[in-house]
């Protein structure tokens, strides 16, 4: 077993090794116990966040159907029929969206969206990211983070300086011909 990594490092690699799991939990009805025996035993682990693999490979079974129930209303398709790569990066955001308050909404929406960059099919990551935009909104815990994306910085003001300067203006007088 690889050395554990203290929380907060190396996040984007456990959600990577989470995604990869939590597909082949979907696919095979395994355990979650056996794949993340699996994952520890056989993947390279080193550089992630082992703790936090832990926590998304167990947490998100366990709570389905509330994490499932925050984006499904926003899908055009039913559960059933999205794609299970998409459905497990909308599951781990909607799980961190929901319960991992400590990870800014943006970083947890940019994550998703490089997920499904990465394992994906084309332009999966336009389809992830407008539902996880939606989602972020519906979660009460989220609402003053939200609050401050909305809020454009003061405009800063330059001060202009008109120089007067004199012209000369010549006049020539022309007289009329008649």
């Amino acid at each position: 077993m690889s050395k554990r990594k203290s929380s907060g490092k190396h996040r984007s690699g456990a959600r990577q090794k989470a995604l990869q799991a939590l597909y082949q939990w979907g696919m095979s009805q395994e355990s979650i116990t056996s794949i993340e025996q699996q994952f520890l035993e056989e993947q390279d682990m080193a550089g992630i966040d082992v703790d936090y693999f832990g926590e998304l490979l167990k947490q998100i079974p366990k709570q389905l159907e509330e994490i499932d129930s925050l984006f499904t209303g926003f899908l055009d398709r039913p559960l059933e029929q999205l794609d299970p790569v998409e459905k497990a990066i909308l599951r781990i955001s909607s799980y961190e969206l929901s319960q991992r308050i400590d990870v800014p909404y943006k970083a947890v929406i940019n994550e998703g969206v490089q997920l499904a960059k990465d394992f994906g099919a084309d332009d999966s990551h336009k389809y992830v990211n407008g539902i996880l935009d939606k989602v972020v909104e519906k979660i009460p815990l989220r609402v003053k983070e939200i609050g401050k994306r909305t809020r454009k910085p003061a405009a800063k003001t330059k001060k202009v300086v008109v120089k007067k300067k004199r012209a000369k203006i010549s006049v020539k007088d022309k007289t009329e011909q008649t």
